[in-house]
């Protein structure tokens, strides 16, 4: 919430900076057409509800940003993000003198400030001063900028549209100013000419029933900047305490895929307790948790870590990422934990969408394999689409089914798939939830079975075949069309238990392997031994009539 709040707050600001940057380049046109945009502007910010809005978004905007950085615990970011901040806190001390020259000189003196008598004050008054809101401009304008930058670049419109971007982030500030000194050196002109100007323009202020009102107003920049230097300064204080006070309260490890084993304070994101040991990781978005690069795989220690927030989820499910895949700038950990970078270091924005991947890795898992019966049957009587909509029901509620049951979709083969269990958790479990995911597939096939029954010639079959063994576990495939699954012996031999389901006359057959480690009670079962083709020597197996009343026993 506080980072949406820091986000929204800012593009409110922006809303207003931005036409109002736009409205000082008017001068190069004229006088009369500045103050006309300039009236048209505060119709919509300067109101009653407008001005509530905006100063309370521009100071909740400064507070989130001192908040966020004592949060923070390492200072070490990369230029672009150290750049914002600073800017962002250079903001607050530089506008104050804007601010009590305008909105306290409408409401505490009741009298308008005027382009016109707003340029005479910078300009001609008080050149000086004309100097620092010169650079005031720019800093909120670079501000700004960065910031939409770094927000917007994860999106493919926005880059494909950066070189307008780059051209209008550019020219605005550079025509703002120059539409300012044109109307400046015209009213210079129209002082020098005439000596009794700036009285004019100034007298309904500088009279002496304002003279306590003026003095109180010239007050607002030096007590803000001793605001200003304070909030900092405690900021930088709680950080220190905030430190030592997490010393205090537990650490964890954290091991690198290169052995690595470094240590941090409990309370800390993984990315902080990179970036403070000097470890290069990915973070396009700053640590916002937006853009996903800084995405790593954990393994068995997601079962330990906090579950994720309601940023992280939506950024994960972005890209389909696996179960044990969480944002280093966003993951808290308490308990130590190995961990594999999925990006590299150097990962750019155009990474930011693309779906997650995963260090390939050896893994003792459950495998099943899932095909339907006379599929070929059902092409030669039915029509191309009429099929391809049954399958993909019948997908539909396979799929269903493993996520119910913890298993993790791997790939299809037309009228079969191929899944895993196992992957987060134990090898018992992984064998367990697989029976009760085939239990599950075939009491969703009985139902849609009876969806179908007057469109289908014949009810839908199918043979599973669920075994268990070490595999590489990982993302695999071309780089733009990875997928998620697992290579090596036990995947060859469930793809060939599952063929034996039609030899057998069964629904199911089950490696003893993984009967054994799901701990189930096989007696009512038919055991056999069975060669495997294309592997040397045989396996035990058990032929499943019904993997329901097998499930049940769980």
């Amino acid at each position: 919430m506080i980072k949406k709040l820091h986000l929204w707050a800012g593009v409110i600001v922006a809303a207003y900076v931005i036409p109002h940057m736009l409205n000082h380049a008017l001068g190069l046109v004229s006088l009369d057409a500045m103050e006309a945009m300039r009236r048209a502007i505060h119709i919509i910010w300067l109101g009653p509800v407008g001005e509530v809005i905006l100063f309370g978004a521009f100071l909740m905007h400064f507070f989130l940003a001192l908040w966020t950085l004592f949060t923070r615990s390492t200072l070490r970011m990369p230029a672009w993000e150290a750049i914002q901040i600073l800017l962002g806190l250079l903001i607050f001390p530089l506008i104050l003198v804007h601010i009590a020259g305008t909105s306290g000189v409408r409401h505490s003196l009741d009298y308008e400030p005027t382009y016109e008598y707003v340029i005479a004050a910078l300009w001609v008054a008080d050149p000086m001063r004309g100097v620092q809101q010169a650079i005031m401009a720019v800093v909120v304008w670079a501000h700004l900028c960065v910031g939409l930058h770094f927000w917007l670049r994860m999106y493919a419109w926005y880059r494909a549209a950066l070189p307008y971007a780059y051209a209008a982030m550019i020219l605005t500030p550079v025509l703002s100013l120059l539409g300012f000194s044109v109307i400046g050196r015209l009213l210079s002109v129209r002082a020098e000419m005439d000596p009794g100007y700036l009285g004019r323009l100034f007298g309904p202020i500088f009279v002496p029933a304002m003279a306590d009102m003026v003095a109180q107003l010239k007050l607002v920049e030096p007590n803000g900047w001793l605001v200003f230097a304070n909030l900092t300064l405690s900021v930088l204080i709680a950080r220190v305490v905030r430190h030592y006070w997490r010393r205090r309260h537990g650490s964890h490890a954290i091991r690198l895929p290169d052995g690595r084993k470094i240590d941090a304070p409990n309370g800390q994101t993984i990315l902080e307790t990179l970036r403070i040991n000097g470890i290069p990781h990915a973070s396009v978005c700053g640590g916002r948790g937006r853009c996903t690069t800084c995405r790593i795989e954990v393994g068995e220690a997601i079962n330990h870590l906090p579950a994720p927030s309601e940023v992280e989820a939506k950024a994960l499910a972005r890209i389909s990422a696996e179960p044990n895949v969480r944002l280093a700038c966003q993951t808290h950990p308490v308990h130590d934990l190995a961990i594999h970078p999925l990006l590299p270091a150097s990962a750019t924005a155009r990474d930011a969408n693309k779906p997650g991947v995963m260090a390939a890795r050896e893994q003792t898992i459950a495998v099943m394999f899932l095909d339907i019966r006379g599929s070929t049957r059902l092409g030669e009587r039915k029509l191309p689409y009429d099929v391809l909509f049954t399958l993909n029901q019948f997908f539909a509620e396979m799929s269903a089914a493993l996520s119910e049951t913890g298993g993790h979709y791997s790939n299809f083969t037309g009228d079969g798939l191929m899944a895993m269990y196992g992957v987060t958790g134990s090898i018992q479990d992984g064998c367990r939830n697989a029976v009760k995911g085939a239990a599950a597939m075939l009491a969703r096939l009985d139902e849609l079975n009876r969806r179908f029954a007057n469109d289908l010639p014949e009810p839908l079959r199918m043979g599973l075949g669920i075994h268990c063994g070490e595999v590489i576990v990982g993302s695999m495939g071309p780089p733009t069309a990875q997928a998620f699954t697992a290579i090596g012996d036990a995947v060859n031999v469930t793809a060939r238990l599952e063929a034996l389901t039609k030899d057998f006359g069964c629904a199911l057959v089950l490696s003893e392997e993984a009967a054994a480690h799901a701990g189930f009670d096989m007696s009512g079962c038919e055991k056999r031994t069975t060669g495997v083709r294309g592997r040397v020597g045989e396996i035990n197996v058990y032929a499943v009539a019904d993997p329901r009343a097998l499930a049940a026993l769980a």
